[in-house]
């Protein structure tokens, strides 16, 4: 009797944990690593054993992943999100294990060694500056308006900053002088989408486009995903074209690929890549909107079983609606119950109650929750994420200065 396949999960939290579920249902043995930040609301249900990881910085998720496959090597390592891609990618070389490849993890890790890398390799991009100190880039950015800057690993929207004015260049000069290296960008106008793919072997196995609504600029925070989206025949035909350049170009092997881009009035523009699971719960919308789990499909890839057929056309419409509200201290929250009812409605999750502070919505952390939908057709999609717009809503007392 064959014995059971065995996954080692590099983090967990509340989005990681549908893949120690999956491991469970599909039979495969788990392990994970934790970070200690959450480590008491860890599902000790789901996995073997669980390692605390005591910081969280690479360096700590790098050691800790060591230690655990040193133990044992398992037959499938996923590193769930930006703090565990490099350490999982590590072991995945070392031991012969599948995964996106350390190149590809490396470079998805640093926008501008991806900047620089997808330069070389003619993929469709912004023009750029990477500078040690912001004050360095301002000559190029007055003379580029308007432009973007980021900093260089962090994520969900995170220090992401349009900048139209010469006024708001000197601005943020100042405010954003002690910061260290950032990327400095010029502006691209279009609309914001991503693309999901699995990918074996450098292979595309499944894609999906997601279409983004976010908050208007400077900080483009989003507000509400739209998975299944129809490109049409020729944007698609360009889109495909950016995707496998890239693919070529990060030396993308096996695993997730989440990438950012925004059709301009010339097509496809790449704004980032990320080669572990999206965020924002975007695989349970892409599950819902073609019919399959995406976080098995993972964990078979990941550990080596055999892959059932992955879809190719969407047989639903599923949108993720993220909750906001004003800044200040959180006195109501009405429409919860009604929502819940909704027929489209999937699942309500706030994030923050009655007494917690909202913050300026300046990145995505600092939304209050999301509403998941799923619908038959695009019309009823957009009435039911209408619906919890109008329906859902967080009273608010603004702060006294």
């Amino acid at each position: 009797m064959t014995a059971p396949r065995e996954l080692l999960l590099a983090g967990v939290g509340t989005m990681g944990r549908p893949y120690l579920e999956a491991a469970a249902r599909l039979g495969v043995r788990a392990r994970a690593l934790e970070s200690a930040a959450t480590w008491e609301s860890r599902p000790t249900a789901l996995a073997e054993r669980f390692y605390r990881v005591p910081g969280g910085h690479e360096e700590s998720w790098a050691g800790a992943v060591a230690a655990a496959v040193a133990e044992g090597v398992p037959d499938g390592l996923i590193g769930f999100a930006e703090p565990q891609v490099v350490a999982a990618a590590l072991a995945q070389q070392r031991h012969g294990l599948r995964g996106p490849s350390l190149h590809a993890a490396v470079v998805s890790r640093n926008k501008a060694l991806q900047r620089a890398l997808f330069g070389a390799h003619g993929v469709p991009q912004p023009e750029y500056l990477h500078v040690a100190r912001l004050d360095d880039a301002r000559d190029w950015m007055l003379q580029h308006l308007p432009v973007v800057v980021k900093p260089l690993s962090l994520s969900g929207s995170q220090g992401v900053e349009l900048i139209r004015t010469p006024e708001e260049a000197g601005e943020v000069v100042a405010r954003r002088a002690g910061e260290g290296q950032l990327l400095v960008e010029t502006a691209v106008e279009g609309p914001e989408f991503s693309w999901e793919a699995l990918v074996r072997e450098g292979e595309v196995l499944f894609e999906n486009v997601t279409a983004k609504e976010t908050t208007p600029p400077p900080y483009f925070v989003e507000l509400v995903h739209r998975c299944g989206h129809d490109l049409g025949p020729e944007s698609e035909a360009q889109v495909r074209e950016l995707t496998s350049g890239l693919l070529r170009a990060l030396a993308m092997d096996t695993g997730l690929v989440h990438l950012e881009f925004r059709m301009s009035a010339t097509g496809p523009v790449l704004m980032e890549v990320a080669v572990r699971t999206p965020g924002d719960y975007l695989p349970d919308a892409i599950g819902l909107t073609f019919g399959f789990d995406l976080y098995e499909a993972m964990v078979l890839l990941s550990v080596g079983l055999p892959l059932p057929a992955l879809p190719e056309r969407p047989v639903s419409l599923a949108a993720t609606v993220f909750l906001t509200a004003t800044p200040g201290t959180i006195t109501a929250i009405a429409g919860l119950d009604e929502v819940r009812a909704h027929p489209a409605v999937v699942r309500v999750r706030p994030r923050k109650g009655v007494g917690d502070t909202v913050q300026p919505l300046t990145s995505s952390g600092r939304r209050l929750g999301h509403v998941l939908v799923d619908a038959g057709s695009p019309t009823e999609r957009e009435d039911a994420v209408k619906f919890v717009r109008e329906t859902l809503r967080f009273t608010v007392t603004p702060q006294v200065p």
